[in-house]
Order: structure tokens, then sequence, then C-alpha cells
């Protein structure tokens, strides 16, 4: 049965939302929500109550059997996430992972390939169909790693970015992997070398172009439109960047994804990234959820479970020799023992180019039909089991850690904390508390809504960002769950409250500095969770910026005297 209006993929989007704002709340008090939309993909799907439309017409209003419409929002998910992930890092960070994203993905993709690839040769398989299976399996799922990551707030620790250095490079392998499905099937290409060379050469021309035109044009064109104070022409702005690279990218026969990335890490280089950041957020979870869906639904239980030792021993196969390769990887590669077991059963899984590769091969007459629909079946198994992989390699690394906590439990390392401080408000107060840290060498991201007063800052060389400074999303975005402390300077009183109460609830242990307008002001900050809350004035913004500076180690006369510089200047 159709609903009688003519609108595309309207019952779809119901259940969807339907799906995504009742159902997965109930069902994540029991399980997480990644599972959560595996589940019920796989139950209003094709292949669950799909069966059962063209026998009951009243089950036809609750299944989704376009998969192919689906798969088209599903992959606007994945955008997101990776355009979300840009913004995490930056061009400087980026080229600092150099030594991870190509020489342990590089290793990570060939390595693994070529096991695949053999162990299916030796199954009988042509040197084609190996190639492109040992290929494709050796990719892991980028879209459910790092939701799983960020969810977890570990994509910052090493094991984090290991691991996303290892997806990145993946992301960028699917390129020549679709070119090799190309050349091995149908399409003729008389020199292979020169296809392979005229493909990376065109790879190369268009993040070239996307780079040059968003240095450009792209910071005087978030300003511009961050001028007229609209939210909703910021937030159509940010789409078309993160949706429009994209596209180009798709279009130059590049991932989608890996446009959005570089969308992302050219926004990363703005003052607007933390701003930009809790904007996507919100479209970014809805169609994850989607691509979650999706991969649920197009899993053929039927098929399972006719032949339920061939796939489950394959799909188990498959994990347990990914692990056994990235963990020799990650040991070469001198990660500590705890953090390479984590980050290699993380990347057990097949990811969800596998489908794309797969289903491409099917298409070009490369593999049978039967094994296309085998190597699916695997695909989206391995995939549903990721969630219950994460929670293994957390217990694995926090067993494997204990030994070399126990020994020295003082050590701290830099890699495990970002350790920076955040200024939220950079007025009169917030600004002198940034000068003194800048003065002491220590790192601090600062949020104001004031525009130019951030462009201002930030084009004078000072970490300022624009974003709403009073709301909890904004400092999550500028990395509160690796922070050291936070310093609230914002003027309204009941917002700096809310505020002060909400960080203490999320983060107990985080020491929040707080600007008080009077002591009545300064004593319910302190009950709502502030460690230090200061009246107001030039001196007590002095005062609050000694006592963080004493907080931090700084030798308590050497703190005087950093105040003391200032004062004659504050003063003047």
């Amino acid at each position: 049965m159709e609903i009688p209006v003519h609108i595309p993929y309207l019952r779809e989007v119901l259940l969807f939302l339907l799906s995504a704002g009742l159902i997965v709340p109930l069902l994540q008090r029991a399980i997480s929500p990644v599972i959560a939309y595996f589940f019920i993909g796989s139950v209003i799907g094709p292949f669950g109550l799909g069966l059962l439309a063209d026998k009951i017409d009243a089950v036809s209003w609750f299944v989704i059997t376009d998969l192919e419409g689906v798969a088209i929002f599903a992959e606007l998910g994945v955008i997101f996430l990776l355009f979300v992930i840009g913004l995490e890092l930056s061009l400087q960070r980026l080229w600092a992972m150099r030594r991870q994203v190509f020489g342990l993905g590089g290793a990570q993709v060939i390595a693994t390939g070529m096991v695949i690839g053999g162990i299916a040769f030796l199954w009988g398989n042509s040197p084609a169909t190996a190639i492109i299976l040992g290929a494709c399996l050796a990719l892991s799922s980028t879209a459910i790693v790092t939701h799983l990551l960020i969810e977890s707030g570990r994509l910052g620790t090493p094991s984090g970015r290991a691991a996303f250095a290892i997806l990145l490079m993946q992301d960028l392998a699917v390129v020549p992997i679709l070119f090799a499905v190309s050349v091995l099937g149908t399409v003729a290409i008389g020199n292979i070398a020169l296809g392979f060379t005229l493909a990376l050469l065109q790879a190369l021309a268009a993040i070239g172009l996307i780079y040059i035109i968003g240095r450009i044009a792209l910071r005087p064109l978030l300003r511009l439109v961050s001028g007229t104070n609209s939210r909703e022409a910021f937030v159509a702005i940010v789409l078309v960047l993160a949706i429009g690279t994209a596209a180009l990218t798709g279009y130059a026969g590049l991932s989608m994804a890996l446009g959005a990335f570089l969308a992302g890490l050219l926004v990363a280089e703005t003052e607007f990234r933390h701003q930009v950041k809790v904007d996507i957020e919100p479209f970014k979870g809805l169609m994850l959820g989607l691509f979650f869906m999706s991969v649920g639904m197009g899993i053929d239980w039927r098929l399972v479970i006719d032949n339920p030792a061939w796939i489950v021993a394959s799909a188990t196969g498959l994990i347990l020799l990914k692990i056994t390769i990235n963990f020799g990887l990650c040991l070469v590669w001198g990660l500590p023992r705890h953090r390479a077991a984590e980050v290699a059963i993380l990347l057990g899984q097949a990811g969800e180019f596998g489908f794309l590769v797969v289903g491409l091969s099917v298409t070009v007459g490369l593999l049978p039909a039967p094994v296309g629909q085998f190597m699916l079946m695997v695909v989206g198994l391995t995939m549903v089991a990721t969630p219950a992989l994460d929670r293994i390699a957390r217990r694995v690394s926090n067993a494997w850690a204990k030994p070399a906590a126990d020994e020295n439990m003082l050590t701290v390392s830099s890699d495990e904390c970002d350790g920076h401080v955040i200024i939220a408000g950079y007025g009169r107060v917030g600004e002198t508390i940034a000068e003194i840290l800048d003065r002491q060498g220590l790192r601090y991201v600062a949020i104001d809504r004031d525009s130019p007063l951030a462009w201002s800052a930030a084009s004078a060389g000072r970490p300022v960002r624009v974003g709403d400074a009073s709301r909890l999303d904004t400092l999550r975005a500028a990395g509160l769950d690796r922070a050291a402390a936070v310093v609230v300077t914002i003027a309204d009183e009941d917002a700096t409250e809310n505020l002060t109460s909400e960080i203490h609830r999320i983060a107990p242990l985080l020491p929040i500095f707080a600007r008080a307008r009077d002591t009545a002001h300064a004593q319910r900050l302190l009950e709502k969770g502030a460690n230090v809350a200061i009246p107001e004035t030039v001196e007590g913004s002095l005062r609050l910026a000694q006592t963080l500076l004493t907080e931090f180690g700084i030798d308590e006369e050497l703190a005087s005297q950093s105040i003391r510089a200032m004062r004659p200047a504050t003063e003047s």
C-alpha cells in the first residue's frame, strides 16, 4: 500500500524518524545504538517483514524494500561523519600523522590484501577474483569504527589516532581498488600501469583543486555568511560545503567520504570549526543511523540460516585473520602491546566499501553472483559484530595495560590528553587570561560568539573560535573531554551558572575557574561546582589567571611575576 502523497520516500522517512526517535532510545537501554539500528534495519527491511509485505497488506506500511533509495540517504551519514572528523584534525596534525597514515595504513592494506587474496586463490578462485576479494576485504568500516571512537571519547587517544590513520589510508586505497575492478573486469585498458598513473594524477588534481579553492575562498565565505547573524544561512552553507565537496570528489572518481574529509580539514583551519561541528552534529547522527539501518536491511538472514556453518566460519575467520595481521603490524610500528591489540581487534571487520566493490565486481562479471552474495553476507555479519569487537578491544587493552600502569602510576603521557585550557568567552577577562597563558606557553582554545572579535584575535595568531560559549555542545566540540581546565568568563549570570553546573555534572573532576558578577554570584557558582569563582574587575581576572597558573604547576613566585608584568599595561 502506498501513502497517497506524492513526496518521494515519504513513508521511508517517516519509518526512519519513528525508529530513530522512539524505538532506538528504548532499545539502547539494553544494547548499543549501533546494534539497535542494525536490528531495526533487519526487521523492517526487505529480508525481514518485507518478506510478508505481499501476503499481508498492512505490513507493507511498515517495511522498506527500496535499498537503493535508502543507500543514497545512508551515504550522507558517512559524508557528515568524515566531515566532522576533518574538523577534529587540521592539515598540520594530518601531516604529523603521515608515518601512520602512509606507513602503517599502507602496510595494512597491502599485507592484508595479499594474505586474503592468496587464501581466496588457494580455494579455487581465479587470480582476478582473488585480487579483488583480497583488496576489498582488507578494508574496515570507517563509519562504524569512527562513530564508536567518537561516542566513547577515544578518537584523540593513541589507539584512536592509529585506527583512524589506517582507516584514512583505506579510504584513499578505494580509488586504485575500484580502478582495478574495471581493469580486471569488462573494461579493457592496454597499459595497466598507464591507467593507474592517470587515475592517480586525476585524484591528485582533484584534491589539489579543492585545497587551493578552499584556502582562498572558504574563510571569506564563512565570514560573509556569519556576519548576517542568520543561523539558518550558516547551516545551509555548511551543508553545501560538506555535500558539495563530497560530490566533486565523487565526480572525479574518488571516494565521496574523502571529499567530505577534505572539506572538514579546510574548515578546521578557520575560526568557525567549533560552531560548524555543533551545527552539523544532528545531521550526522541521523544520517549515520540510517546508514547502520541500511547495513541491517542488506543482510538476507535466509542465506545465513541456509548456510550457517560456512558463512559464520568465513566471517569469524576473516575477523581473526585481520586481527592477527593488524596486531603484528601495529607492534612493528611501535605501538605498545595493549594499544596494538585494541587497534587490531577494533579493525577486524570488513567495511562498507566491501559492498561497493563486491557489487561492482558482480556487475562487470568479475565475481559470480553466488560468490558475490556470499561475500556480501560475510561483510555484513562482520560489520554487525563491530560493537562487540569494540567491547572486546577495550577489555583486552585495559587488562594488558594494568601492569604498566601499576609500575608507574604517576606517569601521565602527553598523548593521553591534549591538556589544553578552554576559555568560554573572549571578552575583557578572557583576553587577559589568554595573554597570560600565551606568556607561559600553555595551550588553550577560546570561544566567543562575537564574530569580529574572534576574527581579529584569530588573525593575530591566537586560537580563538566563533561559537556560543554558553552551550555545552560547543565546549565538547572544543575538546572538553580532553581539556585540563575550563575558564568561564561569559557575562550572563544565569548562563554562567547553568554552564558551570552542566560541566561539573558530566566532568566532576575537571577544574572550573569562573568569573562572577559579585560575591553572591561567586557563592552560587561554587555551589554549582566551580573550583574557583572570583568577582569580575580586571584585578579579578588577574587573580583568576594567577590561580590557574599555580594549579598547572607553575611556581607561585613565577606566576606572581607574570601577573605583575601584566598589571601596569592593564591599568594604563
